[in-house]
């Protein structure tokens, strides 16, 4: 394994069964949990089960679509212990708390929640012209050169894309990370997030949509498909909502 994939993958054994009964010893790559707990002003305010990359992108990512900070320039400073399993990151403000713990029911690693800001409403989005030709030629284009799923098809991929132009590809073991990783790293490079949509290999449920719209990106694709919640969501805040996005077809649910 390079030293590029230590921290995201790990060899493992595997038995390989046949139709035929007949059995086959082997190793397979399998991607890595990485658990990073999140302190916000010295509060323990997250525990996130990721996958270890990008993980500046990620915690800034969350603060954004959590309604936690408005741009990168209410962060003072991101910083991680020696081993990456804890970020302390300090605001240029000061957060308001609420002392309970909540979980997040639809992600799917587990993430948790210590402390939960008091979040702004969301607001409706500016209506936003979608051309064809962009949506098509990022469904030619998604998935290639990851380097993780490429290697395990163990992770969600999503891409943060301008007018058909990709800017950024993140790999996560969660959909929500993934889409939190493209946010931040559009927050920490100066990129108008209301100029951008966002690419998914992931499920839309309704919470999605609302880390979506949080953001303020006007535009959301995905491979896979909404839930009914997601759409009449979608449709009430302005996002244009397209799934089942292949090469030679796909399906607009709002926008």
């Amino acid at each position: 394994m390079s030293e590029d994939h230590m921290f995201y993958t790990e060899e493992l054994p595997v038995s390989i069964l046949y139709p035929d009964g007949k059995r086959v010893s082997g190793e397979a790559e399998i991607v890595s949990e990485h658990n990073l707990t999140v302190l916000i002003n010295e509060k323990a305010a997250y525990r996130l089960v990721c996958t270890k990359d990008n993980l500046k992108e990620l915690v800034a990512g969350r603060l954004k679509t959590d309604g936690i900070i408005e741009s990168a320039e209410d962060i003072y400073r991101i910083y991680f212990c020696k081993y990456e399993n804890e970020a302390s990151v300090f605001l240029n403000k000061e957060i308001a708390w609420e002392e309970t713990l909540r979980s997040d029911l639809t992600c799917c690693t587990g993430n948790r929640v210590y402390a939960e800001g008091k979040r702004a409403g969301l607001k409706k989005l500016p209506p936003k012209k979608v051309c064809p030709e962009w949506v098509f030629a990022l469904t030619e284009e998604f998935g290639k050169g990851t380097k993780i799923h490429d290697r395990t098809a163990g992770v969600h991929v999503c891409m943060l894309a301008r007018e058909g132009e990709i800017l950024f590809v993140s790999e996560d073991i969660g959909r929500h990370n993934a889409v939190d990783k493209v946010v931040g790293y559009a927050l920490l490079n100066g990129i108008s997030l209301n100029e951008c949509m966002i690419f998914t290999s992931g499920r839309v449920p309704v919470d999605m949509v609302e880390k979506v719209i949080a953001a303020g990106i006007p535009v959301l694709v995905s491979k896979s498909v909404p839930t009914a919640e997601s759409v009449k969501m979608a449709g009430e805040y302005g996002l244009v909502l397209i799934c089942r996005a292949w090469p030679d077809k796909c399906e607009i649910f709002a926008g």
